[in-house]
């Protein structure tokens, strides 16, 4: 699981280093905030309409081929950006980037799945966000200080350090799946499965996990506008509120997320963080200062890492054969998410700055009634079970 865990840091590392260099490298390129945006889009795009196609992959190889050529794939695509010296073909290497890395995001999540018994599930998916985390946090660090350097510097450190990651995984990574179960693989994306497999509880945790990720990225997006805005933060200040975030989510989803969905139960669990995301949304409109801030969305950050780690593991519970499709289908419904969500923020802010909040709210109270919707559901199918056993046994 080390090199796994070291694949999640390193493609999180290689998106987040390149964040500080970014505008400077737009700028030099001639480029503004609109291409920004579509560069910021593509990559979203690609990865929501590939993961599915590379889950499916996986289910029919393995898991560690499709991640080996997700790191192969991300690292050429980040010594791509470095050497870009227009827009089109930074275009071109972000688009490459989002098709290869959700190789690595969706058969990652089905490995875990494959690995774990059900009561480590939830801490295993809480681990692998974890390191997510930290690369998140260390990322625009190591970014800033390369910068000073060479512009192009982080894009060559972040495809080294991929390369590095697939060696790892070349030669510490074990496949887990078993040759016997990849020889009954169709090979190609099972459609009349995935009609299926919606239709039940699986389709539900999938809107549950939309409206997860909705909230969560929707609130990111514009969260730094809101506070330099309202309360005019600095920099520095708007920089600590995102590391403090970053490292809940580290704390949690490593010591907290695996013994509460043990205690409490995944849908229990579930359903707690999606009405803490709801309430904690519509805190962030009455937080004063700084210490308020930082209050309000530590708790959102906690929210978030019980949530979308257990919703992971809830959805390969699931699954049968075909785990790497469904974790196909949710990085799929989780990138889709940060598509639409940060436009609608971005466009309702413009409007009032405390309606992102609101909606936001509202989305997760959305995804709460489909958690009440799936425990019901449920409880219907195992009540139903319990009655036909009986029968037969009066038989």
């Amino acid at each position: 699981m080390f090199a796994l865990k070291l694949a999640t840091f390193v493609i999180a590392l290689g998106y987040s280093l390149i964040l500080p260099v970014m505008p400077f490298y737009m700028e030099n390129l001639g480029a503004g905030g609109r291409e920004l945006g579509w560069l910021t889009a593509v990559y979203a795009l690609t990865q929501t309409i590939c993961a599915p196609f590379w889950g499916a992959l996986s289910d029919r190889i393995g898991r560690k081929p499709v991640i080996g050529v997700g790191m192969i794939g991300y690292a050429v695509s980040l010594f791509l950006f470095g050497l870009a010296s227009s827009f089109w073909a930074l275009f071109i290497a972000r688009s490459l980037s989002g098709i290869l890395s959700s190789a690595s995001s969706a058969a990652s999540l089905a490995y875990v799945g494959d690995c774990s018994i059900e009561e480590e599930r939830s801490a295993n998916m809480g681990r692998l966000g974890a390191a997510m985390s930290v690369g998140v946090i260390i990322g625009p660090l190591i970014g800033g200080a390369l910068a000073a350097y060479s512009l192009a510097l982080p894009f060559f450190v972040g495809a080294g350090a991929a390369m590095v990651a697939f060696v790892l995984i070349v030669t510490l990574l074990p496949e887990s799946l078993e040759r016997s179960v990849l020889s009954n693989k169709k090979g190609s994306l099972n459609i009349t499965y995935i009609k299926t497999t919606l239709l039940g509880p699986a389709g539900i945790i999938l809107i549950i996990i939309f409206a997860a990720h909705f909230c969560q990225t929707g609130l990111q997006g514009v969260t730094g506008l809101y506070v330099v805005e309202k309360f005019g933060f600095t920099a520095g200040q708007v920089g600590i509120l995102w590391m403090v975030v970053a490292g809940v989510l580290i704390v949690i989803q490593v010591f907290l997320t695996g013994p509460l969905e043990k205690r409490m139960g995944d849908k229990v669990l579930i359903l707690t963080g999606m009405i803490g995301k709801a309430l904690v949304s519509l805190s962030v409109i009455f937080a004063a200062g700084f210490a308020g801030m930082l209050a309000v969305m530590g708790l959102f950050a906690a929210t978030s890492a019980i949530t979308v780690p257990t919703l992971n593991a809830s959805l390969s519970k699931v699954a049968d054969q075909q785990k790497g499709t469904l974790m196909g289908l949710a990085s799929m419904t989780g990138n889709l998410s940060k598509v639409i969500a940060p436009l609608l923020s971005g466009y309702i802010y413009d409007s009032n700055i405390d309606l992102p909040y609101i909606a936001m709210a509202a989305v997760a109270l959305i995804g709460a009634i489909m958690c009440v919707v799936w425990r019901r559901y449920e409880n219907q199918v195992s009540t139903g079970s319990t009655f036909l056993k009986e029968g037969e046994s009066h038989e």
